[in-house]
């Protein structure tokens, strides 16, 4: 739990930053540092959230995907082809899309 002293102002139009002191592994160090220099980010905590952002992005999809394999798991047969008539006019329809870049 955050209380207000752990909350670090920001500049206007930007929230909050939480404080957080850790120690990590020298190659997450490496790793971080690199996200930096290459100009990826603009700072280590810039890096940290950028990373967990894609952890989140990953785990996310992975929820979408189970959710969906039980959807269809369920679905009788007419209503499954349906689904799938559905599926492959929405495929075709966002296949030019990059989701990555949309969310």
């Amino acid at each position: 739990m955050l209380d207000d002293e752990a909350l670090m102002g920001a500049p206007q139009g930007k929230k909050p930053r939480a404080k957080l002191s850790t120690t990590v592994s020298a190659r997450t160090l490496e790793f971080l540092e690199s996200k930096v220099e290459s100009g990826q980010a603009a700072s280590l905590a810039e890096a940290v959230d950028a990373a967990i952002q894609k952890v989140r992005q990953l785990e996310n999809r992975q929820r979408l995907a189970l959710a969906t394999a039980r959807y269809f798991d369920q679905l009788e047969t007419h209503a499954a082809s349906e689904e799938n008539a559905l599926a492959q006019d929405l495929a075709a329809a966002a296949s030019t899309i990059n989701f990555d870049e949309e969310l």
